[in-house]
């Protein structure tokens, strides 16, 4: 995977705040406080590629923050940048798995790869929480 930086805007939403990606149309996040802000955008905008790359949707690169123009109806409190690991180039690759495994994924998954990604993600996830 590929580490992207993405703009997002925040601004106050009520008594917290709110978070919205200009590069990624419909990735919203909000928070109390402007950390619980930060945290919570990382997750929305890691779900959102998550989604869109497995729906085979093209994920935009993240623009410049100078080519961002200031909307006059949203009152902006700051601008930062995200990360996003966007899909890298498919690696082959020859592993070993017990036979009772691989018939367990078989039996639920369409497809072993997909599976093996997918449930990779999750724990790196928990992991890193």
């Amino acid at each position: 995977m590929s580490i992207a930086l993405y703009p997002a805007i925040v601004e106050r939403a009520g008594d917290g705040y709110s978070v919205f990606f200009p590069d990624v149309p419909g990735c919203v996040s909000a928070g109390e406080t402007l950390g619980e802000a930060y945290s919570n955008a990382e997750v929305a905008l890691s779900a959102h590629i998550q989604l869109a790359t497995s729906d085979g949707e093209v994920i935009a690169p993240p623009s410049p923050f100078e080519d961002i123009e200031a909307d006059p109806e949203v009152e902006e409190i700051a601008r930062i940048l995200i990360r996003g690991e966007l899909p890298g180039k498919i690696v082959r690759l020859n592993i070993t798995l017990d036979e009772s495994l691989v018939a367990s994924i078989d039996r639920i998954a369409k497809n072993r790869s997909g599976f093996l990604a997918e449930a990779a993600r999750e724990l790196i996830a928990r992991r890193r929480a």
